[in-house]
């Protein structure tokens, strides 16, 4: 059985009597793109920062590509790809400077891999990261973390401060990543950014990962409004549409009704094809929408 590239087992952090990270378990295999989710303040730094060995965790265990954050963080360091969510640099270096140090401290990496992300994000070497808009110092980032073509990119809020044009950009290199066997763990709280790239999903509340699921199942479950209208003359049957498996809500309106159903549609549609129904309408549920009503469902 493969070895996952992340791998936690309750991974926990406190701060005094605050918890700030509590039982952490995670396997994300090769392979893949990991989403990350949650609000500012629910844990997600604190788990990337135990990740990559930044702090020790107060309890539990985490590997990463097969290492121990705390007794190889040095292996840790040198084969990850990360971006931190505060990325500054040394601001007193040009871009091309910072890049070419941190080239040495990998022992060096192919020229060609970066001057083609150079490109590729409109980087100008030159300039002092100390002069630039926050969006091209997250340039700089992004092009150190991927620029030794590392098997694992751990990133936190990526693209912040980037241009859509830019973050489109991004999201492609990241789907590259993941062609080419590599894996991405990805923490964000921009939901349409995890769900164009993400194979799987993980949701963390005040500190503890409430749900993992893949982006396609999740939907599947997840609740959407569906409207459904009837025959004219024909009562609204709501005593059989109300039984069907999965609605969970049932307005009956003019000529209609309004439901919330939650997962498959497929037997509230075989419930009333033969009872009158000409048209429905179902809302198209993104990952945004999943986001929020977990949360509401467990505020």
């Amino acid at each position: 059985m493969q070895q996952a590239v992340i791998q936690t087992t309750g991974l926990t952090k406190r701060y005094g009597s605050t918890e700030a990270l509590s039982q952490l378990d995670l396997a994300i295999p090769a392979g893949s793109i990991f989403g990350y989710l949650g609000p500012n303040g629910s844990g997600k730094s604190t788990t990337i920062r135990m990740l990559m060995g930044l702090i020790r965790p107060s309890a539990g265990t985490a590997t990463v590509l097969g290492h121990d954050v705390v007794r190889e963080r040095h292996l840790v360091h040198r084969l990850v790809g990360y971006l931190p969510g505060d990325f500054r640099g040394y601001r007193q270096l040009s871009a091309g400077q910072y890049l070419e140090f941190v080239s040495n401290l990998r022992g060096g990496v192919d020229p060609r891999v970066v001057d083609t992300l150079v490109q590729r994000f409109g980087l100008d070497l030159q300039r002092r990261i100390g002069t630039m808009s926050h969006g091209n110092q997250q340039k700089v980032g992004i092009v150190q973390a991927c620029m030794h073509e590392p098997d694992l990119l751990i990133l936190d809020e990526p693209t912040q401060g980037l241009d859509p044009l830019m973050q489109r950009e991004f999201l492609d290199l990241l789907r590259e990543f993941r062609d080419a066997g590599r894996t991405v763990f990805l923490s964000s709280h921009v939901l349409s950014e995890v769900e164009a790239v993400a194979d799987e999903v993980g949701i963390i509340r005040h500190g503890r990962l409430v749900m993992t699921s893949g982006v396609a199942e999740l939907k599947r479950r997840a609740r959407r409004r569906v409207a459904l209208t009837f025959v004219e003359g024909v009562d609204v049957p709501v005593a059989a549409l109300t039984a069907a498996a999965g609605v969970v809500e049932l307005v009956a309106v003019d000529g209609g009704a309004e439901l919330v159903v939650e997962g498959s549609m497929e037997e509230l549609l075989r419930v009333a094809a033969p009872l009158g129904v000409e048209r429905v309408i179902s809302n198209d549920v993104d990952l945004e929408d999943l986001f929020m009503q977990y949360y509401e469902d467990k505020a």
